[in-house]
């Protein structure tokens, strides 16, 4: 009877339901009211990622969705645990990353009459700017069907967050009907195809092929619908350049001929035609705006949701649908009209991208015999490994970490690389990192810098844990952005670190192998032998504090003002 019992509770059938949908991994956090739901889960048969932040938990689950195309599910309590996850929670959404949030919460009537529950708070109504959708489950015998209509809901369309909300009460209540299989249910073909009709393709087809300057643009949304195959084969037959976004990057092997990645301010600014594929025309391309684009620049922009379309631009030729279905029919029509990028064109990006190149790889190589150890000296080793073993993942966040990083890191495969995505939020990487190693089996790389690190450092306890084979590499300057701060005296500076701080340590604590780094020989001869070795380790590379540039690649974004006065004043006094 008790058996009997258990298998009607609500949080049995939340299990049960995900189960039947192939959905065997659940990362979160217990605690009142939902730790008895983690223990069923794992009695279940599921395996359960305890974390020790909830955003953490959450960005893991959301990493989890973008690599399966299953919605990654994640667990946290009741309000100051939810509240915690409600970034990631929105950043997945923002993302386009399948994800299911589920939080314990008070009973609704107490809500409801703000009687000061425990931890009591309207998570339902809270969730909803921050996620494609949330539902609340407060009968037992709906939990199936909530369930269902929350992995459809992540997945279909447009992907994004969902929130599930999940009172005490309901988390033990049993279904008292009698439907069948305790409305227990496998949803059928939960994201549909979305093919564009005839008409859209020969609008695209008839601009692309009077190009003379065409320019693909791939974005995540690319990677995340598997298009690998469609993209290399259009970009093969047709000849046209290609530029990927960072998440982007390895659908087409970076060091691809067709690659304009060197030759990027040049084809944006030449582009005739852009075609934009699983992107959006955001601030991460400047909106499409001039000077950076060709202010004439006709655009093709291929996305499953037709709301993106004219957000920042006109779109000539707009095409709705899933981005596979919509290659499968622009491909070969395209093919038909034999169409070929003209080579004046290839030989300009050609020639910038030799030129490019060249100045790049100098400063690599001046980077690694530099009295002040910096980032190129640093990531050179990465690069070097990346280039030998391509099927590890990289994890990258910080300002200068991950922007040079990602010019310097070739990726040859697709969804190999994760990083902060379309709002550039910090504290992604050692759940991305988690998820990547569960999901896959693989060797990551979690490349930080600093400052990022500190946002979900704790999660090196996780990886220890659960003897993930993660690398956590540590670009330490001693600073957001850099460690010279210090204006004003007797305080520190806003943006100042320690950069002595002995991060390594942090996983020799938890019993993971550590590593000091302070030179590119260093580095070079511990990085492999860290990453090959498949333990928890974490690597401190200590670089000079002078390296690195206000807001990286992005300093444009951070309003300056006229502070110089004030500094040479303080300065001043501070040397009488």
């Amino acid at each position: 009877m008790v058996g009997d019992s258990l298998n009607k509770t609500g949080a049995n059938l939340l299990i049960k339901t995900l189960q039947e949908n192939n959905i065997n991994r659940m990362y979160g956090i217990v605690g009142i009211p939902v730790t008895d739901l983690a223990r069923l889960a794992e009695l279940r048969g599921m395996k359960y990622y305890g974390f020790r932040r909830e955003d953490s938990a959450v960005n893991a689950a959301a990493a989890t969705g973008y690599l399966t195309q299953k919605p990654g599910v994640a667990l946290t309590v009741s309000a100051p645990g939810f509240l915690n996850g409600l970034t990631a929670l929105a950043q997945a959404t923002k993302n386009c990353f399948p994800l299911i949030m589920i939080s314990g919460s008070s009973e609704r009537h107490i809500i409801d009459l703000s009687q000061g529950d425990y931890e009591g708070l309207d998570q339902y109504n809270a969730a909803k700017p921050f996620c494609k959708k949330a539902y609340r489950v407060d009968r037992a015998e709906d939990m199936g069907l909530a369930v269902a209509r929350a992995i459809r809901t992540a997945v279909s369309g447009r992907p994004g967050g969902v929130y599930l909300d999940i009172p005490a009460d309901t988390i033990v209540q049993e279904d008292a009907t009698d439907q069948s299989n305790l409305g227990i249910y496998k949803l059928v073909d939960p994201a549909p195809k979305q093919v564009p009709n005839d008409e859209a393709i020969s609008r695209a087809v008839d601009l692309i092929k009077n190009a003379k300057k065409p320019l693909i643009m791939l974005g995540k949304g690319a990677a995340y619908d598997r298009t690998e195959k469609q993209v290399q084969q259009l970009v093969a037959e047709t000849n046209i350049p290609f530029l990927p976004m960072s998440m982007a990057k390895g659908l087409i092997p970076d060091d691809s001929p067709h690659s304009a990645a060197a030759a990027r301010s040049l084809s944006l600014r030449n582009a005739d035609v852009v075609i934009v594929i699983g992107a959006r025309l955001n601030w991460m391309l400047s909106y499409g705006d001039a000077p950076q684009f060709n202010p004439q620049a006709k655009f093709v922009q291929l996305d499953i949701d037709a709301t993106q379309f004219d957000s920042s631009q006109p779109i000539s030729a707009p095409l709705q649908g899933d981005l596979k279905s919509i290659l499968d029919k622009l491909v070969p029509a395209l093919f038909a009209t034999g169409y070929q990028a003209p080579e004046a064109w290839l030989e300009q990006i050609a020639q910038d991208t030799e030129k490019n190149d060249k100045k790049f790889a100098q400063r690599i190589a001046n980077g690694k015999v530099a009295q002040k150890f910096g980032y190129y000296g640093a990531i050179a080793p990465i690069a070097e490994y990346f280039q030998q073993h391509p099927d590890t993942y990289l994890v990258s966040e910080g300002a200068n970490t991950l922007d040079i990083g990602r010019d310097m890191i070739g990726m040859q495969l697709p969804r190999h690389r994760l990083d902060t995505g379309t709002w550039g939020v910090m504290g992604i990487g050692l759940g991305y990192a988690i998820a990547a190693a569960v999901e896959t089996g693989k060797h990551v790389v979690a490349l930080d810098g600093d400052s990022a690190f500190g946002f979900d450092g704790m999660e090196i306890e996780t990886i220890c844990r659960y003897k993930l084979p993660i690398t956590v590499v540590i670009i330490n300057n001693g600073g957001i952005y850099n460690g010279i701060g210090q204006v004003v005296p007797d305080q520190i500076g806003p943006t100042t670190l320690d950069s002595t701080a002995r991060y390594d340590l942090m996983a020799k604590a938890f019993g993971g192998d550590n590593y000091f780094v302070s030179n590119y020989d260093e580095m070079k001869n511990v990085f492999a032998r860290a990453v090959d070795s498949g333990r928890p380790n974490i690597i401190n590379v200590q670089i000079a504090p002078s390296m690195g540039k206000e807001s990286g690649h992005i300093g444009n974004l951070n309003p300056k003002l006229n502070l110089q006065p004030l500094e040479e004043n303080e300065r001043s006094h501070h040397n009488d």
